[in-house]
């Protein structure tokens, strides 16, 4: 490869068909931005009808019934695929991998272009489902058949068609993504960089990348099959014609419950990189934190009939894979402790990634908690599909799509843009985010304990559910403000890019390599020479250091020396 596979640089090519990695990250970031307005709107909509019902009595309040179902499809599978993996494992990985490394660039440049282009065209296809005949799929945005395939229409179903175009250009984006990012993790080290001399964040991106790889296959097989029942009149999936839906099942979740991992793992890792800069100290469990990673991905595989439990598969097939799901807690609870472990006694400073960071830690933990009822066939059995489930996949998920990647966003912001952002305005943001986050979804723990189903759009048809009308319309209410909320982020992004004040190379004095290269780094990233690194990434608080960290480039005992030498 050489120094400067970019291209000219005129205007084109620098924004638009760059091969730089770092403008491709942007390009993922801000479309995954994009997507997550869009995300944010349907879910605008689905709180105003739950929380308000009736304002357009008599009939139904703002949405019928199919478009509230429509709204729920979409909101799902926007915030899953196109907002989550673009902002924590695409724009992450670009950026960081390869800084991170040493490397110049991504092994692949050209390819790495095509795939950022391959998943617009993905977001294109989404999107365009909400304007054609018929209008966007309703089937969940698992698409369960036989809600998503084509006995349920009059014809071709040209939403449900570009709903699944719509994944597998995304699928095909991030294959090609993926194999950049191990490629570029594999061989393009530079020297020293041993495989427990890497930063945990790339660690936990190639973890995300391979759980990606070795789960989406099953899942690509099972799309084109739904595929050809909506376009070719085949029955894979339809009972009447010899079909089996639980088969769609089986293969979606086979990919899902990694993909929950593919999402959480980049969070952590963007956690992890926080905790010992604004702490000072190194962290703890550094090895124990990629063995329990490795382990985690390895059960990954072996859970996914917990989605399952009342689908009418074999009963007896419900106690292994409790067990399973049980035990994938072990890793995660490794992790978990050596990230607070990490802490104690540790020089804490309260800047705004690390209160994202602390932010993420302490809303994840009861998510991961309540999966435990969830994973317990018997307390699934009366859970299921009910707003129970929704909250605990939103106390998984929200921690890691919008708490571990702002906390990300923040961190290396200085990095990405060469300017520093408001930190009051950052401040508030994470405040209201957090407050109204927990004011949000706490209470749906409430309502679907207590029996409040799942993609019903008027809970006030139910007599039982009519003691949870007030606290339906406080839970929309909470809900807007979040979605309020992200205004100082949204201005503070875009007025610090243009007008923040400058940022130095390393304005949070950190130990990796990606802290050495100038904000924002040129083309190239190094100079002349790439760096060649002599320690581990999390040097902090050395009593035989003047200083208090050692960066990854730095020999121990130059620029430096024992304590209270120069």
């Amino acid at each position: 490869m050489t120094n400067d596979p970019h291209g000219p640089q005129k205007f084109i090519w620098k924004y638009i068909l760059s091969t730089d990695h770092k403008m491709i990250a942007k390009q993922y970031l801000l479309t995954g931005l994009v997507m997550a307005l869009v995300g944010a709107f349907t879910a605008y909509l689905m709180r105003w009808q739950l929380g308000y019902p009736n304002t357009n009595a008599p009939g139904w309040g703002l949405v019928t019934p199919d478009k509230f179902n429509m709204l729920v499809t979409m909101h799902g599978t926007i915030m899953v695929f196109f907002v989550g993996m673009p902002l924590l494992v695409a724009a992450l990985s670009n950026f960081v991998i390869p800084l991170q490394i040493g490397a110049r660039d991504m092994a692949f440049p050209r390819l790495n272009m095509l795939s950022y282009w391959i998943f617009v065209l993905s977001c294109v296809a989404l999107l365009a489902s909400f304007f054609v005949p018929g209008g966007a799929p309703a089937g969940g945005w698992t698409g369960y058949p036989p809600l998503s395939a084509s006995e349920q229409y009059t014809g071709v179903h040209w939403g449900m068609v570009l709903w699944i175009t719509a994944l597998a250009l995304e699928f095909a984006s991030f294959t090609m993504g993926g194999i950049n990012y191990l490629a570029t993790f594999m061989c393009l080290r530079v020297p020293g960089m041993t495989y427990f001399r890497v930063p945990m964040a790339t660690w936990f991106l190639i973890g995300a990348s391979l759980a990606f790889f070795f789960s989406v296959g099953p899942l690509i097989a099972g799309a084109v099959m739904l595929l050809l029942d909506n376009v070719a009149g085949t029955g894979f999936y339809i009972p009447a014609q010899g079909g089996e839906p639980l088969l769609w099942q089986h293969l979606f979740w086979f990919f899902g419950h990694p993909e929950v991992y593919v999402i959480f793992l980049p969070a952590v890792g963007c956690v992890l990189e926080i905790l010992p800069v604004f702490s000072r100290k190194p962290i703890f469990g550094y090895r124990a934190i990629v063995w329990s990673m490795g382990a985690a991905l390895a059960l990954s595989y072996i859970v996914w009939a917990h989605h399952m439990f009342i689908s009418g598969m074999n009963p007896r097939l419900a106690t292994p894979f409790s067990i399973t799901t049980i035990l994938i807690s072990v890793p995660f609870a490794v992790i978990i402790f050596c990230m607070l472990a990490s802490l104690r006694q540790g020089s804490i400073r309260l800047d705004t990634p690390m209160l994202w960071g602390l932010g993420f830690l302490a809303t994840f933990l009861i998510g991961g908690l309540t999966g435990i009822f969830l994973g317990s066939a018997s307390a699934d059995i009366y859970l299921h599909d009910t707003y129970f489930v929704v909250a605990h996949f939103h106390y998984t998920f929200f921690p890691s799509v919008f708490f571990g990647g702002f906390a990300g966003i923040y961190f290396w912001y200085p990095k990405l843009f060469g300017r520093r952002y408001n930190e009051t305005l950052g401040k508030i943001h994470f405040w209201m985010t957090f407050i109204f986050f927990n004011a949000t979804f706490w209470p749906i723990f409430r309502v679907g304990a207590g029996g409040m189903l799942r993609r019903i759009a008027d809970p006030t048809q139910y007599r039982i559910l009519d003691q949870f009308k007030e606290m339906n319309s406080m839970i929309s209410v909470a809900a807007f403000i979040l979605i309020l909320g992200q205004v100082p982020f949204v201005w503070n992004f875009f007025w610090s890019m243009f007008r923040g004040p400058a940022a130095d190379a390393n304005p949070w004095r950190a130990g990796t390599l990606e802290w050495l290269a100038p904000s924002p780094p040129p083309h190239g990233n190094w100079g002349p020479g790439l760096p060649t690194v002599y320690v581990g990434p999390y040097e902090y608080s050395r009593p035989d250091m003047a200083d208090d960290f050692v960066p990854q480039y730095r020999p121990v005992g130059v620029l430096g020396g024992p304590a209270g030498q120069a």
